[in-house]
């Protein structure tokens, strides 16, 4: 079956969050993640994109199965972890959409979905006159025991697609890593887009 894309907004998204939520514990287990998640927690976390009318889901669905998603949401409606650094660097949360993940099944990788994600969320921020775009990724030693040999960061997609790396705006997430017994926190680093 070919894979359908679809942006869905709002109070819609709560029908789609049960499989999100468990596409976003299998993927985030991986590198650079290594994300030990819990359905409680995830199903919690993504009704922020349901509570709001401007929140957006986009689905990628092998007929009936969801097989990748990417988010987006306005800065003003993120935790602080996410508002501060970029008001601190000049941004109006007015002003910004807030990208914050795009998982994808790997079977289903390399056939231009990622690329896709990000056309649908540009296309939703503008549509709500958003004048940037963010998202922040996690910054891993380079020398992390769990790193794999073979990895690809997806910098050059994210550059591709006009996003520019921000090392001087940072925050911290906290998570627990798979085999740890707490949280601990990540640095996170943003990337911009202007979008006018």
């Amino acid at each position: 079956m070919s894979v359908t894309i679809e942006r869905v907004v709002g109070a819609a998204i709560t029908r789609v969050i049960p499989d999100l939520a468990g596409l976003r514990i299998a993927v985030f287990r991986e590198w650079p993640y290594l994300y030990e998640g819990s359905h409680a927690y995830e199903e919690k976390f993504l009704a922020t994109y349901a509570d709001s009318p401007v929140g957006l889901v986009v689905i990628a669905r092998d007929g009936e199965r969801v097989v990748g998603a990417s988010t987006a949401l306005p800065l003003a409606q993120n935790s602080d972890e996410v508002v501060a650094p970029l008001v601190a660097a000049g941004y109006a949360p007015a002003d910004v959409c807030y990208y914050g993940e795009s998982v994808l099944d790997p079977a289903y990788r390399g056939r231009g979905l990622g690329n896709a994600f990000f056309v649908e969320r540009e296309g939703h921020a503008r549509a709500y006159g958003f004048r940037v775009a963010t998202f922040c990724a996690v910054e891993r030693p380079v020398d992390h025991p769990a790193r794999p040999a073979a990895y690809r960061p997806l910098d050059g997609m994210w550059a591709r697609h006009g996003f520019l790396k921000r090392p001087e705006i940072t925050t911290s997430f906290a998570w627990q890593d798979l085999g740890d017994a707490d949280e601990t926190a990540k640095p996170m680093v943003f990337w911009t887009k202007e979008l006018r």
